[in-house]
């Protein structure tokens, strides 16, 4: 298996090409990045309900579950958990909407009504028992080992469309359950890992740190520049090839370059009130999800290929459901339903996939008096845009919500059905490193060609 590479007009050509990272064969598209195959979405923006939300609360109704509601769940309850066998009734209304008559609960009023571009996965699985491992499966393909997250392994495959911005950006990004590992290129070239702003869930000012130059004079800051990078430049010649070299020139450079494009981009007072209004800023419930979701949709527009929205560990109900399941919709359903309204206004909803999951769901039992534990043996995700199949729901899980039983669809899978609509070959899209070849998939992993326009 050949090492995929990314061809990109880099400012130091020699140094890089001893580094090993030019040289495609692939076929390139319009935009000067190579795709295995057609494209269907040119950018990705995933949607992370960090904690775990509900899918027998959100979108999996269950009428046996809310008929048998206090008995003993009849199946094999898996091992590592703290939940009772008790099953618990979803304490919400369900009703079909829309021309696909999917069910959404009442607790996602606008969702509701965007359910037609919707395609929900019912039948999702993945591995961890524990938000860490999740997490890590969620974002790198792996519950245990440090490897690349899928964002990195994006601009790897694809590049920047806009060479004054980063490839891909983290909204939001928490500290806990992998953290910078979430958002992080281990060892593909540095330029790949994500940008953070902001932490926590929280967006804050949306700034990114270091943005503002040392020096208020350009000349002087720019002859610095070239200073550090004749160094780096004359120590990667020296010691010969080295991505983490390699790849801190070019981060450098794209540094220097996003101090001048960046602070525009991330200025959201130059968007109309209507359209903020829409988002839920200047709503308390809504603002920073709000923010999160219009500055992502800005990120995409200017190019950027991947972006990540992150709530923080909010979904975790553990007890208190209602409440908190009440707290975290009213947080984000007007802020996604605006975002993928704003998108098709746009005209980029077609060539943009959205991608709304959680690390795992919830039991359809209970835990404590009120609350629900983790549960990556069965869970939905929905994806919207992007060449996937509007008004459609594709899986089921048992007829409590616990397992996916029909149509399973692993985490791998979606990973590679993601890459898939991206024009990249998650068997082709690989790294060697420590003497094999990885890809994001790792071994295993197929494209859910059900979910995706013929």
């Amino acid at each position: 298996m050949k090492r995929r590479t990314c061809l990109q007009s880099l400012p130091y050509a020699t140094a890089l090409s001893l580094a090993g990272l030019q040289g495609r064969t692939l076929e390139a598209s319009s935009n000067g990045s190579q795709l295995h195959h057609p494209a269907r979405a040119k950018r990705v923006i995933l949607l992370f309900m960090h904690g775990g939300p509900s899918q027998v609360d959100l979108f999996d109704f269950k009428p046996e579950l809310q008929r048998r509601d206090g008995q003993d769940f009849p199946g094999k309850m898996p091992g590592n958990l703290d939940a009772k066998s008790t099953l618990m009734r979803s304490p919400w209304k369900f009703a079909r909407h829309g021309e696909s008559g999917n069910w959404v609960s009442e607790l996602l009023p606008h969702t509701a009504r965007q359910i037609d571009k919707l395609c929900v996965v019912k039948s999702m699985y993945s591995r961890g028992q524990s938000h860490g491992q999740a997490v890590s499966m969620l974002h790198t393909g792996s519950d245990n080992l440090v490897r690349p997250s899928i964002g990195a392994w994006v601009s790897y495959g694809l590049g920047r469309q806009n060479n004054n911005l980063p490839a891909f950006l983290s909204l939001g990004p928490s500290s806990g359950h992998g953290g910078p590992r979430n958002y992080g290129a281990a060892f593909l070239p540095a330029e790949h890992q994500g940008t953070p702003v902001g932490r926590q869930g929280k967006l804050g000012e949306a700034s990114i740190d270091y943005l503002q130059p040392a020096s208020p004079d350009a000349d002087r800051q720019q002859r610095r520049l070239q200073l550090t990078q004749s160094f780096n430049q004359a120590h990667l010649l020296r010691v010969g090839p080295d991505p983490r070299i390699s790849g801190m020139l070019e981060t450098n450079e794209l540094a220097a370059r996003m101090q001048r494009a960046a602070p525009q981009v991330l200025d959201l007072s130059q968007e109309t009130e209507q359209t903020q209004q829409m988002y839920g800023i200047g709503q308390k419930a809504t603002d920073n999800f709000g923010r999160q979701c219009l500055l992502g949709r800005r990120l995409l527009e200017a190019g950027v290929r991947f972006v990540e929205l992150s709530t923080g560990n909010v979904w975790d109900q553990h007890g208190g459901l209602k409440e908190g399941h009440e707290k975290n919709s009213l947080a984000t359903d007007q802020p996604i339903a605006a975002l993928l309204i704003d998108l098709e206004q746009r005209g980029l909803l077609d060539d943009t996939l959205v991608v709304w999951t959680g690390e795992f769901g919830r039991t359809p039992t209970v835990q404590g008096s009120n609350g629900r534990d983790h549960n990556p043996q069965g869970f939905c995700c929905w994806l919207a845009g992007g060449g996937v199949r509007p008004g459609f729901s594709w899986g089921e899980t048992d007829d409590f919500g616990y397992y996916a039983a029909v149509d399973r669809v692993h985490m791998h899978d979606l990973h590679a059905t993601i890459l898939h609509q991206l024009g990249l070959d998650h068997e082709r899209l690989t790294w060697r490193y420590a003497g094999r070849d990885f890809r994001l998939t790792d071994v295993s992993g197929r494209i859910v060609q059900e979910i995706l326009h013929s």
